[in-house]
């Protein structure tokens, strides 16, 4: 029997990777025949590049550049050969780089971001894909954009800085100095949200608050951000403020379509690269699962992707999660079954720690299921 294993991670215990080794190690404790085809997932966010490391030949590039704080840092990226890069934003300026104590939206920058983008440019890498969720940021992309030879003026013709508060200060925009090879290359910008760049959808007011924003600060973000947007859409004679994306990742998506990045599904961009279907195509079962799943699991996250596949291609598709939404009517449209590993009433605290031995007896419960 051949099962494909292609979860996302458990966010604040599991990788991806670690998912799926424990869920087929549960099955093959059931039935040694099983053959397991492990496929980590990840919808862009934290873990992108974690999975593709274990399914695709490449080369791990490293480099030093400007970390969320605006400290120096050591972060690293994929070279897939033939002018391909994969880059994650989550680990240049992702919010678990910053201590909890110090995430506040005024203080981190996507600088580093633009520094890694121009590192592959200079390696020649033309084709890009980018992972940008996850982030630490709410700066509308400005710091990458200066990385990346953008301008930005406050009122009395000084240049403006590159963190989130920095926003508040831009009266001007220049482009003519965007680096030339940008419009050589092809950017992919793995997203798995549509937001716009501001309005109550918009990148602060759903976003904002998970990165230490208050209430106060999410309202005045989305004010800067639009002013910041149409200051930006004027100097290119663009529409790119509503366009779906745009509000992804503190509006790093706004700053990627200024220079022409297709905004795509981050699910089926990694999916892609790791020849999910393919796979899917040889199974009899399909396993995936997250850390919690609900009714937004359908729209661009990883296992509704997976589900979907598996639906295309008419296998049982099982989803194996952290936790279970109340409704689970969307899941039980997509998933032959939808089960959480909890298995008494525990704290958040107790399931994060358990989710090792959890996640492994409720996968060998599946597997005792559905083979004898």
């Amino acid at each position: 029997m051949n099962v494909v294993f292609a979860p996302d991670s458990y966010k604040g215990s599991l990788s991806s990777i670690e998912v799926s080794t424990i869920m087929s190690k549960a099955f093959q404790s059931v039935d040694p025949e099983v053959t397991p085809i492990i496929k980590p997932m990840a919808d862009g966010g934290e873990g992108t590049l974690e999975a593709l490391t274990q399914a695709t030949a490449h080369e791990k590039i490293t480099l030093s550049c400007t970390g969320p704080l605006g400290e120096r840092s050591e972060s690293w990226y994929i070279s897939l050969g033939d002018n391909r890069a994969v880059i994650e934003g989550a680990n240049i300026a992702g919010l678990p780089l910053v201590p909890q104590e110090k995430q506040n939206p005024d203080a981190t920058t996507t600088y580093g971001l633009g520094e890694a983008i121009r590192h592959a440019l200079d390696r020649g890498e033309r084709d890009l894909i980018i992972a940008i969720g996850g982030s630490s940021t709410n700066d509308g992309g400005l710091g990458m954009l200066q990385a990346l030879g953008m301008k930005a003026f406050t009122s009395d013709g000084k240049v403006a800085g590159m963190f989130g508060k920095d926003l508040f200060t831009i009266k001007k925009v220049d482009f003519s100095g965007l680096d030339a090879r940008l419009n050589e290359a092809t950017i992919r910008i793995a997203c798995d949200v549509d937001n716009p760049l501001t309005g109550p959808r918009g990148a602060s007011y759903v976003y904002g608050p998970q990165k230490g924003a208050s209430s106060q600060q999410t309202a005045d973000y989305d004010q800067a951000l639009e002013a910041y947007g149409q200051l930006v859409e004027k100097e290119l004679d663009k529409e790119l403020a509503d366009v779906p994306g745009a509000g992804a990742a503190g509006g790093l998506g706004f700053a990627f379509l200024t220079m022409g990045a297709h905004l795509q599904s981050g699910a089926r961009l990694v999916a892609d690269a790791v020849d999910l279907e393919e796979a899917v195509k040889q199974a009899d079962f399909v396993v995936t699962g997250e850390g919690q799943s609900d009714e937004q699991t359908v729209y661009g996250k990883a296992p509704g992707y997976v589900a979907e596949l598996a639906r295309l291609h008419e296998k049982p598709a099982i989803l194996l999660s952290g936790s279970l939404g109340e409704d689970l009517d969307e899941l039980n449209e997509l998933f032959t079954g939808c089960f959480s590993i909890v298995q008494r009433p525990s704290s958040l605290e107790e399931c994060i720690q358990q989710a090792e031995h959890n996640l492994y007896q409720t996968a060998r419960q599946i597997a005792r299921l559905i083979m004898k």
